[in-house]
């Protein structure tokens, strides 16, 4: 897990001296409280008039029996919910997702709490809007945004949620689903939270100001591909009206994949029959109550100890919750259509924020001394900007072009398409920002949000300038129309046409003359051929990325991989060869990453 992205974001945090997640400053409460199903709670002043409710349970612990089970209804009206003196969240890695606390393995199984950002006016019926944190699935929590801001301008409630995450939230085993793992199939139990958090707001949003029948889910990395999950759900039927998914992506494992005995699916990583051999277990021999006895700091140490270069089973074709046929499938098939509007969206530079802390791309130096921060700079310019190129626009297919051309055959109409291009970030000695990073995975938040995020960076990354006030103005504005309307809108009112699969344009979200509607949207074969001709990579080079852009993101095709260009790659082993750079450089640097 020391290679995920919140942890090598948090490197370049400590870099910066940086400490934790921007959370509002405490102010006074302001009196207002208000009865919901599960208690009563009270409000606290957020900034611009907002009203902040904090730490509401949803439902009840998924602990002791209630680990991989679907989440139970909570009835507890008459209790009173007190705000938690730390960050609630689900069991998790230390990273910079969990807000930099110390330890290696964080949180607890009673984790399933929300917050609610409100205007604070006495006003009811408005938008109200659900956000699904990302971070792979396997970490991250709803104190990590503050979305006080953006409910003031824009007059939404916004709803933010924990989920249970990595093994807790997506399990499958004979111990638990019978020997051929059909016979109890439940298996996302993540995905069973965010169904019950949504209830939830179904029963009690209106005592907030909000209307039950115009509810928008909307999140980011994991998030935006749980909200593509939530599309392709029976369980979710009725319970939102619309959806926005931010740089997420469709991927889906069997339950057969999940398990993975004898790791008979090489290209998956902890498997639970992996885990459960790694917890000392006998896999045939396991039953139920010994796997729901083993302590959380185990069964998470057992699960990300393990090897990570693959696929991870974080959502699972359990044939209740996930449709068997995958989550892509199940997008493009009427039987499982929401019709309800969708928007999808990437950022121009997603995967700026893995490769802009690797050696592999970026020196580092210490032109100064050793005391104070690192320079770095990019070793080969030609080299990142095209790879970062090909992969964030491999990422943008996987992630809206191909969910949205499904769901285009199954019949929904209201689509939106959108890439996020802002890269105007104040560079300085130590790091150029706006090279290095740029329009990377995750920086449009802070932009709906009207706040930095990640401590000391969000104000390199959000800066007070006047182009970043207008880049707010723009997400705002369009995230707010969008859950209001149904229709995303641009503060000057030019057209934001529907998504064509037949002709993909999206709309390029930037300032100045850089906004406006783009139909660059070369196909999979295209980069594909951009790549076997491009002079910027070496051959081995060349391979790896063909790799990345026909395994990494989406459904992976592992043949089309062997097929490319007649064989060309087929000797090579991708997998292995990555492994051999990043022992190269864990041999020189002692990791693949910069660590400060």
């Amino acid at each position: 897990m020391r290679n995920t992205v919140p942890s090598r974001l948090w490197v370049l945090l400590a870099m910066l001296c940086c400490a934790a997640c921007t959370v509002p400053d405490p102010e006074p409460e302001v009196g207002l409280s208000v009865s919901t199903s599960s208690g009563v709670v009270s409000a606290e002043a957020g900034p611009e008039g907002s009203l902040i409710f904090r730490d509401i349970p949803f439902a009840q612990p998924p602990e002791g029996a209630g680990r991989w089970a679907a989440p139970g209804r909570l009835e507890t009206p008459e209790q009173v919910v007190s705000s938690k003196p730390e960050p609630v969240m689900c069991p998790q890695p230390q990273s910079m997702a969990s807000g930099g606390a110390e330890g290696d393995y964080l949180g607890s199984e009673d984790c399933l709490y929300l917050d609610i950002y409100s205007p604070g006016q006495a006003t009811a019926d408005l938008p109200v809007m659900l956000w699904i944190h990302g971070g792979s699935n396997v970490t991250g929590h709803k104190g990590t945004y503050d979305f006080s801001r953006f409910a003031a301008r824009q007059q939404v409630v916004v709803v933010v949620i924990n989920y249970r995450l990595g093994p807790f939230g997506w399990f499958v085993h004979p111990a638990l689903n019978g020997a051929d793992l059909k016979t109890a199939p439940l298996a996302n139990f993540g995905t069973l939270d965010m169904v019950e958090a949504l209830r939830w707001t179904q029963r009690n949003i209106t005592a907030f100001g909000g209307d039950r029948a115009n509810v928008t889910i909307f999140g980011e990395s994991a998030g935006g591909r749980n909200v593509f999950s939530l599309l392709a759900s029976p369980a979710s039927e009725g319970l939102f009206h619309r959806a926005i998914a931010q740089s997420g992506h469709v991927r889906s494992l069997t339950a057969s994949e999940a398990h993975n005995a004898e790791r008979e699916h090489p290209m998956v990583d902890r498997g639970s029959w992996e885990v459960v051999r790694e917890l000392g277990l006998r896999n045939a021999a396991v039953d139920a109550e010994t796997l729901r006895a083993v302590a959380m700091h185990d069964l998470l140490a057992a699960y990300f100890e393990l090897d990570e270069d693959h696929i991870q089973p974080a959502v699972i074709r359990d044939g209740v919750v996930i449709p068997e046929d995958g989550v892509l499938a199940a997008l493009a098939d009427p039987r499982y259509a929401k019709n309800v509007p969708v928007m999808a969206g990437t950022t121009r530079d997603e995967v700026t924020l893995w490769l802009g802390l690797s050696r592999y791309f970026v020196d580092v130096s210490y032109p100064l001394s050793q005391a104070l921060p690192a320079k770095l700079r990019i070793k080969d310019p030609a080299l990142y900007a095209f790879w970062v190129d090909m992969r964030s626009r491999g990422w943008k297919l996987g992630a809206v072009d191909d969910p949205l051309s499904g769901m285009r055959e199954a019949g929904y109409t209201e689509l939106y398409a959108y890439r996020y291009d802002w890269d105007e970030q104040p560079d300085n000695y130590f790091v150029p920002f706006s090279e290095i990073l740029a329009a990377a995975h995750a920086s449009e938040i802070a932009f709906i949000m009207g706040a930095p995020m990640y401590g000391v960076i969000g104000d390199y990354m959000y800066p007070d300038t006047d182009s970043a006030a207008e880049m707010t103005e723009i997400m705002m504005t369009a995230w707010g129309a969008f859950a209001r309307d149904g229709a995303p809108r641009l503060p000057d009112g030019r057209d934001w046409p529907r998504y064509d699969p037949e002709a993909p344009a999206f709309m390029r979200l930037d300032v100045g003359g850089q906004l406006g509607l783009s139909d660059d949207v070369p196909g999979r074969d295209e980069l594909l051929s951009r790549v076997a001709v491009s002079d910027a990579v070496s051959e081995l080079e060349r391979c790896l990325l063909v790799w990345e852009l026909l395994t990494a993101v989406g459904v992976p095709s592992y043949e089309a991989y062997d097929a490319w260009e007649g064989g060309r790659c087929a000797a090579v082993d991708a997998p292995g060869e990555k492994r051999r750079i990043r022992e190269a450089l864990e041999a020189e640097y002692g990791s693949i990453y910069f660590s400060g």
